[in-house]
Formats: structure tokens, C-alpha cells, sequence
């Protein structure tokens, strides 16, 4: 895999990324989710995009991994909690911006797009706001914006307000035992992986800041409000992926993110929720790779 390179994005941020495979092969975007780096799309998944023909290009965004942290005090748990981004707050279609510098700087003019929970946003706003560069698009557990879909359950709620990870011990701990709740019974997690992804998160993210800038990206969800209205503008070709038990984004975010896209397949993996364990790695390959 690649080392870690940079840009500068419009709006003073920095922009951490990574390009695999080969340079002539068909550009694909993915686009992480929230708090998540670059590093959280597993190995083996970049290995059967890339042995597919792609050229796979990620990034850390704004306020995650090593890309800039942003100058502006993030919304407290109140704030969060009823909806109501700080004044200013950056924006899902920004951070769509960022995405698309990614683009601009390595000279890709067209790219499938696949985004995950938050990256789904994120997806769906570069789709929107620039259909001629996006060529396929693949939503993968997210949702429209509509707060009366795709809500995260009261138990992951009451989990996500626990107050900041000071050191890397309690954040990776903190990580397994979301897994434990957020993952997939019938598609387990690799407990050593991710023990080992998570020591490397903590300290790509700048550790203890992390907590600071996933508020941030809270603020951004929030801040764009409801897409359902745009996404019937969507163009480009679109898988929408979602588990039926997913306890982060209900699975009602998806088939309401399928239902407002023109086209749009649906596609429900029984027992996922919500994260990449390996045992759904080859199917989500395979949609991401379908012909459109």
C-alpha cells in the first residue's frame, strides 16, 4: 500500500490521501465515515477493488486522520443532542468539496464513488453537486438526512455521549466495545485487527483532539439538514447498501436514501450492521465492482 501524501484543498484545509493500484485503472473514491481515516477501509477489501481494475483513492477527512483539524469549537452534547450545529459549522456539501480536490489533484475527471455512513453523505453530496464527475455511486449504511430515518438506537446514542478517550488504552478499549455492540454476530470482527487499526487511529488523529473533531463532523450532518429533495437529482448510477440489523444508522435510512434516488438498487445484507467485518467484504467488492 501506499504512503501517506497532501494537498491543499480550497478554504485552508490539508488534505491527508492515498492512491493504490494501477494509475491507468478506473478511479474509485471511498469516502469514510465519521471520526474514521483512511486506514479504517479494511486491506483486504482494497486488495479485491484494486485485483478488480480500480485505482483506489482515500482520504482522511477534514478533522479525522492527518488531515487539518478545523479552527472552530466543536458543538457541545446539547447542541448535538437537539440538532442545532454552531453557527458556521462546515458543511457535508464542504466536506464534499474536499473530495473533489482529491479528484482535481490527481487529474481524474470521472470516478465511481463509494462513501460509508457518514462517506454516504458525503457521496451522496458530491453526486449532487457534481454529477459529471461522479460515474457510479455505492451508499453504503447511510442515510438522507431525514430525522425520521436511519436514527442511531438509544443504546448506541447513550454510548456515543461518553465523554472524551484521554489516552490510546481507553480509546482502543472504547472502540472493541462499540464494536461489541454495533457490530455483526453473524459477521464477526476480527478482535486483533482491530485492536491493532485502532492504536493507529489514535495516533494518526492526533489523539485525545479526535474527540473535538468528531463533533465537528456531528456539527457538518447536522448543519446540511434533510437531502431527500436533492437526491432525486442524482445521475449517476447507485447501489444503496445497508445491514438489516444495524443499530448506528436504522436501516430505514437506507431504503429512504434508495427510494429518493432515481434508479437506485437496493440492496439489505441480513445480519450485517454496521461495520466492514471481513466476512462482507466480498459481497460489498462485488457491488462496488458491478457494472452499472
Amino acid at each position: 500500500m501506499t504512503e501517506d501524501d497532501f494537498l491543499d484543498a480550497p478554504g485552508g484545509i490539508r488534505v491527508c490521501f492515498r492512491a493504490d493500484g494501477d494509475p491507468r485503472g478506473v478511479p474509485l473514491l471511498l469516502i469514510a465515515g465519521l471520526g474514521l481515516d483512511l486506514t479504517s477501509w479494511p486491506g483486504p477489501m482494497l486488495d479485491g477493488l484494486t485485483a478488480r481494475g480500480f485505482r483506489v483513492i482515500r482520504f482522511d477527512n477534514r478533522d479525522a486522520g492527518r488531515s487539518t483539524r478545523v479552527a472552530a469549537a466543536p458543538p457541545g452534547m446539547l447542541r448535538q443532542l437537539f440538532a442545532r450545529p454552531p453557527r458556521g459549522a462546515y458543511t457535508l456539501e464542504d466536506m464534499a468539496g474536499d473530495a473533489l480536490a482529491v479528484l482535481d489533484h490527481l487529474g481524474v475527471q470521472r470516478a465511481h464513488v463509494t462513501g460509508m455512513s457518514m462517506g454516504g453523505m458525503i457521496a451522496q453530496a458530491l453526486a449532487v453537486g457534481h454529477p459529471d464527475r461522479v460515474a457510479a455511486l455505492t451508499s453504503i449504511f447511510s442515510t438522507t438526512g431525514e430525522r425520521r430515518v436511519g436514527q442511531p438506537a438509544r443504546s448506541t446514542m447513550a454510548r456515543m455521549a461518553r465523554g472524551p478517550s484521554r489516552t490510546r488504552e481507553q480509546w482502543v478499549a472504547r472502540h472493541l466495545a462499540m464494536l461489541d455492540h454495533i457490530g455483526s454476530r453473524h459477521y464477526p470482527y476480527d478482535e486483533a485487527a482491530e485492536r491493532s487499526w485502532a492504536a493507529l487511529a489514535w495516533d494518526r488523529g492526533n489523539g485525545p483532539a479526535r474527540h473535538a473533531g468528531v463533533a465537528r463532523q456531528i456539527g457538518a450532518i447536522q448543519a446540511s439538514g434533510d437531502r431527500t429533495a436533492a437526491l432525486r437529482a442524482i445521475t449517476a448510477p447507485t447501489v444503496v447498501v445497508h445491514g438489516d440489523e444495524d443499530r448506528m444508522v436504522h436501516p430505514s435510512g437506507g431504503r429512504a436514501t434508495a427510494a429518493a434516488i432515481p434508479g437506485a438498487r437496493h440492496v439489505e445484507i441480513e445480519g450485517m450492521r454496521h461495520h466492514l467485518s471481513p466476512g462482507v467484504l466480498d459481497r460489498l467488492v462485488d457491488l462496488i465492482a458491478q457494472p452499472r
